[in-house]
């Protein structure tokens, strides 16, 4: 009798895996959604190479926003370029009517991280830019997708609008709060992002809300040998502001994250500094448990003034909220990962992995595209921090990270830019093209899809009323040299 049970025990689990993966076939517009990404692969793959070698930074992304509004525009899209006030953002537009799905696209690399296209430290440009964030991919990637979609719609197999976002500066100033300031997810019903990453999941998990300041400080010049006691030493203001943000450090909660970047401290050893300024960041898991601590750090440069007998300013000079999950979302684009299935890599890729595994001093593993199940959304998930977060709170969002580099990888690093000018970023890019695309075309076919993954959003959201965090007047477009 036990081993009847056992037999049919197992029959049952085969049958079950048999209908499952029967259930799980592509459709014929999943399977031409595909098509459209293999179609357009070699040109999406020089798009992300063209930006990973123009690694332009904040709000100086000219070519590599004109690479992808370019783009867009040739495919038949509609290009709004320029918007919010910012020169390098655009809106790309294609169809008419409900639903209205977007896609977010990010461009913007990183100062002094400059790397060759190998998993040994090399600089393609000594002290150059980087895409150590992966930002090449990011807009290659989700652009395929709009393209897929778009494709889609034009042959009538589908209804409803589909909109591709270039969104600058997301590392520095976050371009992204702006574009929403300006209304322009107003009639987007879901949103869709992916980040590169070094796992592939349905990202179901929130990030830190910030707030970024600059702080200043006044005190008179004079010799440091002959006078000293004529002058006020503005950097005898920043020593001590620092000192308090770092004793302050004990007396926050285990969530709050504190940085400065001192960026003047004077010029000269025998000048007593009239002018000394650094830049605040301060962050929390959540945008309420934030701003007091934003308020108490930005009381003591008072108090550094004060001692110091100089006078000070405080800039603000923007933040974010924490990511608003929506795992119904999430559900949707897990099904579609599922589909894919994992990332498959050649034994090349596999060495380049572990070779700068090697190098960075962590374990030998390789890479990592498993399709783990969903996990657990935490109350306090730590990382970083993005403007995707302010998108979240004005639309519903669904996240995706796909890999793109080998597991442990340190991330704003030579590392990932080195996996973003080669074949695992590439595969990582094509990956996040078709998971996209596939989970924008179930909101498209299904419209309970869409009023269920918004009921979500609209839940989580309450009654909280969005307030950008962002300076009176444009966005800090720095002056062309």
């Amino acid at each position: 009798m036990k081993k009847l049970a056992l037999k049919k025990a197992a029959l049952f689990t085969l049958l079950f895996s048999i209908c499952t993966l029967q259930s799980q076939k592509l459709s014929k517009n999943k399977k031409a959604l595909l098509k459209s990404i293999e179609n357009h692969q070699n040109a999406l793959i020089q798009i992300s190479d063209n930006i990973w070698a123009a690694a332009e930074t904040a709000f100086e992304e000219t070519e590599s926003s004109k690479i992808l509004s370019n783009y867009a525009e040739q495919q038949g899209f509609t290009v709004e370029r320029g918007v919010a006030e910012m020169p390098t953002a655009f809106v790309a537009t294609y169809g008419s009517g409900k639903p209205v799905i977007s896609v977010l696209g990010e461009f913007d690399a990183l100062p002094g991280i400059s790397q060759k296209a190998k998993p040994t430290k090399d600089p393609l440009v000594e002290k150059g830019n980087g895409h150590g964030c992966g930002h090449n991919l990011f807009g290659a990637g989700s652009l395929g997708a709009a393209v897929a979609i778009k494709e889609l719609i034009e042959s009538g197999k589908i209804k409803g609008t589909v909109k591709f976002f270039g969104t600058p500066s997301e590392e520095k100033f976050f371009g992204k709060i702006w574009m929403v300031n300006a209304g322009l997810w107003n009639d987007v019903d879901v949103n869709i992002s992916w980040h590169p990453a070094p796992i592939t999941e349905a990202d179901v998990q929130s990030s830190l809300a910030l707030v970024d300041f600059k702080v200043e400080f006044f005190g008179q010049a004079a010799h440091a040998a002959a006078d000293p006691w004529n002058g006020r030493s503005a950097s005898d203001a920043l020593e001590l502001y620092t000192a308090g943000i770092n004793y302050y450090r004990e007396h926050v909660k285990p969530t709050v994250r504190m940085h400065y970047h001192i960026q003047d401290g004077g010029q000269v050893v025998n000048v007593v500094p009239d002018y000394s300024r650094l830049w605040v960041r301060v962050r929390d898991s959540k945008r309420s448990g934030m701003l007091p601590v934003y308020e108490q750090v930005m009381k003591m440069a008072e108090g550094a003034a004060i001692l110091a007998n100089v006078d000070y300013k405080v800039s603000l000079i923007s933040g974010i909220y924490e990511v608003l999950v929506n795992r119904t979302g999430g559900e949707i684009m897990q099904k579609n990962l599922e589909l894919l299935g994992p990332i498959e890599y050649t034994d090349e890729e596999i060495a380049f992995g572990k070779k700068i595994q090697e190098v960075t001093q962590k374990p030998q593993l390789g890479m990592d595209a498993n399709i783990n199940p969903l996990r657990v959304t935490l109350e306090n998930s730590g990382g970083g921090s993005t403007d995707v977060g302010d998108v979240s709170w004005n639309v519903a969002n669904i996240n995706l990270r796909v890999t793109t580099a080998p597991i442990d990888t340190p991330w704003h690093s030579w590392a990932v830019v080195a996996c973003g000018g080669m074949s695992i970023g590439h595969k990582g890019m094509l990956y996040s093209s078709k998971a996209m695309s596939m989970t924008m075309l179930d909101l498209f076919e299904n419209p309970d899809m869409v009023s269920k993954v918004k009921a979500e959003y609209k839940e989580r959201k309450g009654n909280e009323v969005y307030k950008a965090i962002i300076p009176e007047g444009p966005p800090p477009i720095p002056l062309k040299k």
